[in-house]
């Protein structure tokens, strides 16, 4: 399949992605602050009918993702996942009747613009799908340890600290759950559905994707949306592009001159996802604010 298709489903998942966020964002207006991180918030979003089409709408977006995957390499696909903040800068805007600033257009034309020089400059390419015992060891003892750290010092803590702690851990969990999605697509692709299931890594990808979507709801119920909605976006594509290359050996093929437009590349997708998260997350606590929420 083309990178053209790819790329297309690709933003489709953006999309879906940025809807969900806000969405459910929303949803969890009505918690208490001090039951962010219990069984209590949980059971009250399964009864919330808001919460669930947000759930619906991020769920079809991780089909596009995993559809884009399947024909694309962890490169290609993960970085153009931040262009939700394309979408979710609008929607923000005009949940709390705002509109869209110059600086913020600006900040998008950047991160734009970065994405397109990755993509066509880089020229991602796959690797292979054979890692081995030792590798996945390696990258056990640096994940699930710093996912745990980051869960207990959220448990205590609140507000901010506790927002930021949990999209550390949020962006961790997505991107080893876009190692595993691009794993199961690729041996579903050459050997078939009773091949993917004989292999843990579906029932793993289940149980990390659970855990980090109830993790990334109490983030997003923490407040302080400017720090976790950017932390969580830049740190899926890295972790997922760091395992790609370390992993799968996925690699960019771009040689001579243009290999120097590549930092710059980076450093505009980055800068632009920060300064957009910050502007998507503030305006989203606007929105907590009119519902009659402090954020803590």
């Amino acid at each position: 399949m083309s990178h053209a298709v790819v790329v297309v489903l690709a933003l489709t998942a953006a999309l879906c992605a940025a809807v969900g966020i806000v969405i459910r964002q929303l949803a969890t207006q009505h918690v208490p602050a001090d039951q962010g991180m219990s069984p209590t918030m949980f059971t009250s979003l399964l009864r919330n009918g808001l919460w669930w089409a947000g759930t619906g709408t991020a769920v079809a977006g991780y089909v596009f993702q995993a559809l884009a995957l399947a024909f694309g390499s962890l490169l290609l696909v993960q970085p153009l996942l931040v262009s939700s903040l394309l979408f979710a800068l609008p929607l923000s805007a005009r949940a709390v009747h705002q509109r869209v600033t110059r600086a913020e257009w600006g900040w998008a034309l950047l991160l734009t613009v970065g994405l397109a020089v990755f993509v066509l400059v880089g020229k991602p390419k796959e690797g292979h799908f054979q890692p081995t015992a030792a590798v996945w060891i390696a990258v056990g003892s640096v994940c699930l340890p710093l996912i745990a750290l980051c869960i207990i010092g959220a448990a205590r803590t609140m507000g901010a600290p506790r927002a930021a702690l949990l999209a550390i851990a949020v962006g961790v969990m997505f991107g080893l759950v876009a190692l595993l999605t691009k794993l199961c697509t690729h041996r579903f692709q050459t050997d078939g559905l009773a091949a993917v299931m004989s292999t843990p890594a579906p029932y793993l990808l289940v149980l990390l994707a659970i855990v980090a979507t109830v993790l990334q709801q109490s983030a997003f119920h923490a407040g302080a949306l400017q720090t976790s909605v950017p932390a969580m976006l830049v740190l899926e594509p890295v972790v997922a592009v760091l395992l790609g290359v370390l992993v799968l050996g996925e690699e960019l093929t771009v040689r001579g001159p243009k290999v120097l437009l590549l930092p710059v590349a980076i450093g505009a997708m980055i800068a632009g996802t920060i300064a957009l998260g910050r502007d998507t997350g503030a305006r989203d606590e606007e929105i907590a604010h009119a519902a009659g929420v402090t954020a803590q």
